[in-house]
């Protein structure tokens, strides 16, 4: 295993992830997730998701490393569910025990904070990483766009991000990048 006890890439300060959750359908539903290294690693959900509840009733998930855009965006912005727990896209993957510690609320949004506890993983491609700014633009669009409909975010800024995000995808991102962002269109009601 590499970086934090059991996981098998290194953490440091707040990394996504897509992580898939076990819901009563037997369906696997894909959510993005943010882990905040450390030990052990947490992670928080925002509200009544189904990642909330799933972690609730099943104790836990599968989390995974993924550098394709269009997987990242399905499970920020999508309901988004499969048959199985590991996406093909996976670089890398972590089964976790989820146990709930805490909780705080933001104006009317409750946020969870949940303990994270490998108890296997896999590498399913090694890579040698390169620095795309389309898709950190990307994965930066998915946050803004997540937080339109949230009270105590301001609409006209979190549009103009968006924007801006998509002049970067424009002039630096690839193929994948520009067909996330095309993505991000069609789930999101929005003009920006």
């Amino acid at each position: 295993m590499t970086g934090e006890t059991g996981w098998p890439v290194e953490l440091s300060g707040v990394v996504e992830s897509v992580v898939a959750t076990l819901g009563p359908n037997d369906r696997w539903n894909v959510a993005a997730l943010g882990l905040h290294a450390g030990d052990p690693v947490t992670a928080r959900t925002y509200g009544r998701t189904r990642t909330r509840r799933n972690f609730r009733e099943r104790d836990g998930g599968v989390v995974q490393f993924t550098r394709d855009p269009v997987a990242f965006v399905d499970a920020a912005l999508a309901v988004h569910e499969v048959d199985e727990p590991v996406l093909d896209s996976a670089d890398a993957w972590v089964e976790v025990e989820a146990e709930r510690v805490g909780s705080d609320r933001e104006g009317d949004t409750e946020i969870v904070t949940w303990e994270l506890r490998p108890t296997d993983s896999g590498v399913e491609r090694r890579v040698v990483p390169t620095t795309n700014r389309g898709f950190y633009a990307v994965v930066e669009a998915t946050v803004a766009a997540s937080r339109l409909d949230v009270p105590g975010y301001d609409r006209g800024t979190l549009l103009d991000r968006l924007a801006y995000f998509e002049t970067v995808v424009e002039t630096a991102g690839g193929e994948r990048e520009r067909a996330a962002f095309d993505r991000i269109d069609e789930l999101v009601d929005a003009e920006w």
